[in-house]
This record gives structure tokens, C-alpha cells and sequence, in this order.
């Protein structure tokens, strides 16, 4: 019994120093190893882009009131009615309007009579006058009633004309083509437009043609412009994805809870109607599209080149403190086993990719970085060990 635990001791003390062998071995065998990791410029699309959120409203909203104050007789639309510019739309009662028409009309009358009378008599009085016939005093008394009676008639027809615009106002009609997207009120109903003109209808011109009020956050909205691509989504359809164009920035800034926005106006081109006003929009905008254009990774612009490791690795560095004009960037390529330095110009940028105007080829190779690499040492096939591939692939050179 005590040499079967001695043996199973004997094998733990074994195992143990098997393992802190290869740990050590690995480590040494590991430490200071590099490789230069190369890329090739590519083709490729580059975009970066703004998000916000907006409302979905038509181009064109008309909210249809009366300036007239009584009972809606009469309506002749509902809602989601399409209509024509000068369609009748609703009525008034009229009663009271008529009656106040009559009444001004009589006024009229009244005081046409007094100014034509009054203006014969000053006409005669002035005649007397100037032969010296009548005194001052008469002229004067003439005149002044002849003035009177010009001023009384003219604020009669005054009145006249306001009468008969408020009998006219009674007649609610569209004032443009389009669709009723609200009704306010209903027959019987009594507005008051003492104060403010109460809306009845509001009409929405072309529903095939929308726009999108987005607010875009004073971080970025000095990126967007007009004409910019946008793209955006709807709750309403949420495997629908609808395109529009930025076609107004807002100067005016809205702060809310001390978050400061710019209203961004996008057209969204809507034929199937499936845009409904008041939707909330998902947006965004496309700020940089640049399509098939070369590219590198923008980390192979930060690459400099360690003589001290690369002289290990028996690599040297070619016109290593070249200067470079502003504006200019600098890449690096293996020629041999020399590093040689190329001086490139670069355009937009997106993420972790770099446009390249000028300096590279398709498909030309760089260094993107010096990495470091640890070789673990070879497994010693002990049931104690621990390691080799991890499950589903093999190790460098192993199977794939």
C-alpha cells in the first residue's frame, strides 16, 4: 500500500516539473519573435454617415379655418377625402350673416340719400357764396354737413364689403388639390373665431411626395449637407427601407433639456402611400460616398519601422529620416530584405480605411505592422500536458 502511494506520488512530482519544463521552454522560444505583417491596396467603398430621428410630414400642409364666427351647417367631406382646389368643403349658417347683410344695406341706402342731398346743397350754397348771397356762417354749416354725409356713406360701403367677404367666408372651400387628413369639427357644431381663426380641416397637397423632419445633434451636423444620399426606416415598416435626399439645414437651433439640434429636411419620394404623416423616422444620413476607389487600412499609416527588432529579424530600414511635404504620408514596403519608404497622398477616410490618391497601385504591396509572435514548444504526448490545438483547427501550418 505505501509503494503504490509513493509510486502515484513519485508521477504527480514527475508531471508537474514536465509542465513547468514547457511553460519555460515556451516562453523562452517565444520571447522576441516578430513578423512583418503586409497588406495590399484595394478597391473598396468608402462611406461615413449621421443618424437621427425625425417625424414623416407632407411637403405641403394647409390648415383650413373660417374667419367668421357661427354653426357649421353643413360638411361635405370626411376624412381622407380627396379634393380639388375650390371644392365646397363645409357651410355656415347664414341666417344671421343675411340678416346683418340686409340691415347694412339699408344703412347704405339711407346714407347715400343724405350724401346726395347734402351734396346739392353745398353745391348751391358755394354758388351763393361765391355772388355773396349767403354768409359765412350758412357756407360753413353746408360744407361741414356735405362732409359728414360723404364720410357716413363711405363707411357704409366699407361695411358693405366687409358684410358681404363674411357671407362668402360662410362657404368653406379647398384652397388646394390634396387629400383631408383632419376634420375638427362636425355639423351642429359652434366655432368662435373672435380671438384666433379655429381650424376646421387640414389638407395635406400630395401624399406621394413627403418629407422628413429630422433632428440631427450639433455634433454632427456640421457634416451634412444638401444633397446627401439618406436612407431611413419606419416602425410602421420595419423591413422597408426608404431613400431620400437632404434638401434643407435649418440655421435655427432647438434646444431641448439643454440638448442642442438642427432641423434637417429630407424629401422622401413616397408612391405606394405606405408614408403616413407623424411617423417617427429612423435616419441616416449619408455624409462621405466615395465608390470604387483604392484603399489601405489607415493602421499601415501609423507603422514605424524598429531598426533594433528588424536587425534581429536580418532586415534593414532604407532612408529611414526621409522628410515628407505637408499633406504627404509615408508607407512602407519590403524590397528584399530592406524596408524601403514610399510617400503617399490620401483622401477621405472612413472607420479604419483610408482612400489613397496617389502613390499605390491596385493590389501593390505594404507593411501594416510588426507583430510579435510566441512559438510554444512541441507537446511531449504526456497524458499530464496540457495544450495543443484548439477544437475545430490546427496551429500554424496545421490544417484549416
Amino acid at each position: 500500500m505505501k509503494t503504490k502511494k509513493k509510486i502515484i506520488i513519485t508521477l504527480l512530482i514527475a508531471a508537474v516539473a514536465i509542465v513547468c519544463l514547457a511553460l519555460f521552454t515556451g516562453k523562452s522560444s517565444g520571447a522576441g519573435a516578430h513578423q512583418l505583417v503586409t497588406v495590399r491596396a484595394e478597391r473598396s467603398t468608402i462611406s461615413n454617415s449621421v443618424t437621427a430621428t425625425g417625424t414623416v410630414e407632407p411637403v405641403v400642409k394647409v390648415e383650413v379655418g373660417t374667419q367668421v364666427s357661427g354653426i357649421i351647417d353643413k360638411i361635405h367631406v370626411d376624412f381622407n377625402s380627396v379634393v380639388t382646389k375650390g371644392q365646397l368643403i363645409a357651410e355656415m349658417d347664414k341666417i344671421n350673416l343675411q340678416a346683418e347683410l340686409i340691415s347694412k344695406e339699408a344703412d347704405l341706402a339711407s346714407s347715400k340719400t343724405e350724401f346726395e342731398y347734402q351734396e346739392k346743397n353745398y353745391a348751391r350754397s358755394k354758388m351763393l357764396h361765391e355772388k355773396q348771397l349767403i354768409s359765412d356762417t350758412d357756407f360753413e354749416t353746408a360744407t361741414y354737413n356735405y362732409e359728414r354725409a360723404k364720410s357716413s356713406y363711405d363707411r357704409n360701403l366699407s361695411d358693405m364689403t366687409k358684410v358681404r367677404r363674411n357671407l362668402q367666408y360662410a362657404i368653406i372651400t379647398s384652397p388646394i388639390d390634396g387629400v383631408v387628413i383632419n376634420r375638427a369639427v362636425e355639423e351642429g357644431q359652434t366655432v368662435a373665431a373672435g380671438f384666433s381663426t379655429p381650424t376646421l380641416f387640414t389638407i395635406a397637397n400630395d401624399l406621394t411626395q413627403m418629407r422628413v423632419i429630422a433632428d440631427v445633434d450639433e455634433a454632427d451636423i456640421g457634416q451634412v449637407e444638401e444633397g446627401q444620399n439618406v436612407k431611413f426606416t419606419v416602425d410602421a415598416y420595419p423591413n422597408d427601407v426608404f431613400e431620400g435626399k437632404v434638401t434643407q439645414v435649418r440655421l435655427e437651433a432647438i434646444v431641448t433639456s439643454n440638448v442642442v439640434t438642427y432641423e434637417v429636411v429630407i424629401s422622401a419620394y413616397n408612391p405606394d402611400l405606405k408614408l403616413k404623416p407623424g411617423l417617427t423616422a429612423n435616419v441616416t444620413i449619408y455624409t462621405l460616398e466615395r465608390p470604387d476607389i483604392l484603399t489601405i487600412p489607415g493602421k499601415a499609416l501609423r507603422f514605424v519601422p524598429d531598426e533594433s527588432i528588424l536587425e534581429t529579424m536580418q532586415l534593414s530600414v532604407a532612408n529611414a529620416g526621409e522628410a515628407v511635404e505637408p499633406g504627404k504620408k509615408i508607407v512602407w514596403q519590403k524590397t528584399g530584405n530592406t524596408l524601403q519608404p514610399k510617400v503617399i497622398t490620401i483622401g477621405a477616410s472612413s472607420l479604419n480605411v483610408t482612400e489613397v490618391i496617389d502613390g499605390l497601385t491596385d493590389g501593390e504591396e505594404i507593411v501594416l505592422e510588426l507583430a510579435s509572435t510566441s512559438v510554444a514548444a512541441p507537446a511531449s504526448g504526456s497524458p499530464f500536458m496540457m495544450g495543443g490545438p484548439p477544437p475545430g483547427g490546427g496551429g500554424p501550418g496545421g490544417p484549416r
